[in-house]
């Protein structure tokens, strides 16, 4: 039995290493019951059950036999008994003989301290292959005992003696084990009918139980994922989730907020693509019509009028700006921007060009403060450091033109910057109201993180993504004053050991 129980249980796990090497990583169909949950947890209490039921069989057993023995030196003990009061009296032998038939014996001997008589025997006394004393015996050794009858007993004669009553005298008694091994046998078939009985039923009511609370639910969370994998933008597909606080429920709770959020994101992407595409076809034009422009504005360098010549190298630079965006307007489409062309650069004229293209003015009640020394430069790409400086700042100043201090205080845009080693830390601190809870949520992600109504988020995104091309970092950095301070930290690029050396010998 339990030899079976192995293989049982080595065939239930080989199951799962039975797969062929070059199996597909796509979802399978749906197996048959020994292959799936229901039938292995079956079988797996099946043979659980039937474990338990062998570790309490082997003490039984050995208890069974000790009982049987018990009792047949107890029933050749009454019968014994009375012969022993007949002092000098030797039964006859045919008497003898039925009453070791009787008692299924060989051989029926009282001993005590001083003598031993003998109550009845065959002619001849049978060899002994093995003795069994029943008042003293260890559980191991019963154990040990019970397995060597029931394996190799049947055809041994055994003596078996213990106490006869309450004084010191001993009943002995040899018998063959062939009744003793057949009693055994019975014991072990009913009590293996009884196991398997038992082991079935408990099955049964654990795998009813198990199937409703734990494999229907899982059933259901598959059908429902391989459902929504087939068509993962139709509302219909998303899983109802179930009601209750359990692993399962809250499981298939989650897995509804999944598939949600995952059909936003799709519905996302195709209004990106889409967009892209119109924008591709928007830039198409718009190339050309800057491109005339920029042609225009060249001329402009010749106009001997004092305003025109004021204004225009920043008119030029802009609309040179302009060209350049619609060269890369779909690198964000791409998921990266253009690797960036670091050279150190003054910071001040950067921040200065900044300002004056967003033309802020203390007229509008904002000031642009620039706190950016003449000697400080970075290691950047001039016109990404550009977009980043002018991203920001442009959101500061959209945040403060239409906001009220209460206090009366001023509306002002401040840009300071500090070396500190080889790392130049720019921070770009405004008096607005502050970036809204759900902006701080989802800072950086693009059309989700705007702090405005109508805006896309896209400044940030690109901002930060070519802060992060520069191997620096940008934050949100809290502070006890209304408004918004966002920090960027941009280290200088590690020097080669050869191109420093050729620099000092140069």
């Amino acid at each position: 039995m339990t030899l079976g129980l192995v293989i049982v249980i080595q065939g239930i796990f080989m199951v799962e290493d039975a797969r062929p090497a070059n199996a597909s990583a796509a979802p399978r169909a749906a197996v048959g019951f020994l292959g799936g949950l229901s039938g292995k947890l079956l079988l797996l209490t099946v043979a659980f059950v039937m474990l338990a039921e062998v570790l309490i069989f082997v003490p039984s057993v050995a208890n069974m036999r000790i009982r049987w023995l018990q009792d047949r030196l107890n029933t050749v003990a009454a019968a014994a008994v009375v012969v022993d009061g007949l002092q000098n009296v030797e039964l006859p032998r045919a008497v003898q003989r039925e009453t070791l038939m009787a008692t299924g014996t060989k051989a029926i001997v009282i001993r005590r301290k001083d003598a031993s008589r003998m109550i009845a025997s065959v002619d001849m006394p049978p060899a002994i292959d093995g003795e069994y004393d029943i008042a003293n015996f260890t559980a191991l050794g019963a154990i040990r005992d019970a397995f060597d009858t029931l394996i190799f007993g049947g055809n041994r004669v055994v003596r078996v003696y213990g106490p006869l009553g309450e004084g010191d005298a001993t009943i002995e008694l040899v018998m063959k084990d062939a009744k003793l091994r057949t009693a055994m046998l019975v014991y072990s078939r009913n009590v293996f009918l009884l196991s398997i009985a038992i082991s079935l039923i408990t099955a049964a009511l654990i795998f009813l139980a198990i199937n409703r609370m734990l494999i229907l639910p899982i059933r259901r969370l598959t059908k429902s994922m391989q459902e929504f994998s087939g068509e993962p933008s139709s509302p219909e597909r998303v899983l109802v989730p179930p009601e209750g606080k359990d692993e399962l429920a809250v499981a298939g709770q989650h897995l509804a907020s999944m598939q949600r959020e995952l059909q936003r994101t799709l519905k996302q992407q195709k209004s990106l693509a889409e967009l892209g595409l119109a924008v591709s076809k928007i830039n198409h034009d718009m190339r050309n019509i800057l491109s005339s422009a920029q042609l225009i504005s060249d001329r402009l360098a010749d106009v001997d009028d004092p305003v025109v010549k004021r204004f225009a190298p920043t008119l030029l630079r802009t609309i040179d700006r302009a060209v350049g965006y619609t060269r890369e307007v779909l690198s964000y489409g791409r998921t990266t921007e253009a690797e960036p062309h670091r050279r150190f650069l003054a910071l001040r004229p950067l921040v200065e060009d900044v300002a004056e293209l967003l033309a802020v003015d203390r007229q509008d009640g904002i000031d642009f403060d620039i706190q950016v020394r003449d000697d400080i430069e970075v290691d950047a790409d001039s016109e990404q450091l550009f977009r980043v400086v002018h991203n920001i700042c442009r959101n500061a100043v959209e945040a403060l033109a239409n906001y009220k201090p209460e206090d009366g205080s001023e509306r002002r845009i401040s840009v300071s910057a500090v070396r500190t080693g080889s790392v130049v830390t720019i921070s770009i601190d405004d008096t607005g109201p502050g970036m809204p809870a759900k902006a701080r949520e989802n800072l950086f992600a693009a059309f989700r993180g705007s702090a405005r109504s109508g805006g896309t988020g896209l400044g940030l995104a690109i901002a930060r993504e070519l802060v992060l091309a520069h191997g620096g970092t940008i934050a949100l950095v809290e502070k006890p004053t209304p408004g918004t301070l966002f920090r960027i930290e941009l280290p200088d690029r590690p020097v080669r050991l050869d191109a420093f050396r050729a620099k000092g010998r140069s």
